[in-house]
């Protein structure tokens, strides 16, 4: 159950001692305008959302020429880095979402299904995203990053 409140915003100016006048949003809320409704939010299967993610046309930049071993907790979601430009690989930091980069790569959103050790590529190149395939050891790939 959700409380909706109606706002009400207003305009109030500010003087300045130097002769300028600034406008400063005010915020306020009414209270005889609320009442109780419930609000289903949408809810996108995240397997959905991650088949789109895994079927995006294109490979990311080649962050490195080997693979990262990390140990994926059963349940957690996690956000692999498709772009390739994230600073926390092999994991996504939101980088793709800048503008002034025109990254059109998002990340895959993935739930472990187990605890273990996982093998996640950081090539960018695998078929198999989120996880290595070992596409990494081709002569281009490993060309693509010096030592």
């Amino acid at each position: 159950m959700a409380t909706t409140l109606m706002l009400v915003l207003r305009r109030a100016a500010i003087r300045i001692p130097q002769g300028r006048t600034f406008l400063k949003p005010c915020v306020q809320i009414i209270p005889e305008y609320r009442e109780k409704t419930t609000v289903e939010l949408p809810y996108k299967k995240l397997s959905d959302a991650s088949d789109a993610a895994i079927a995006q046309i294109g490979k990311g930049k080649i962050y490195d020429k080997k693979p990262h071993k990390f140990t994926l907790i059963e349940g957690k979601k996690y956000a692999w880095c498709c772009c390739g430009w994230s600073k926390s690989q092999p994991f996504c930091d939101g980088t793709h979402a800048n503008p002034h980069m025109r990254i059109k790569l998002r990340p895959v959103a993935f739930i472990a299904p187990e605890t273990r050790d996982y093998w996640l590529c950081n090539c960018k190149q695998t078929s198999q995203r989120p996880f290595c395939d070992g596409t990494h050891r081709n002569e281009e790939i490993q060309a693509a990053i010096k030592s």
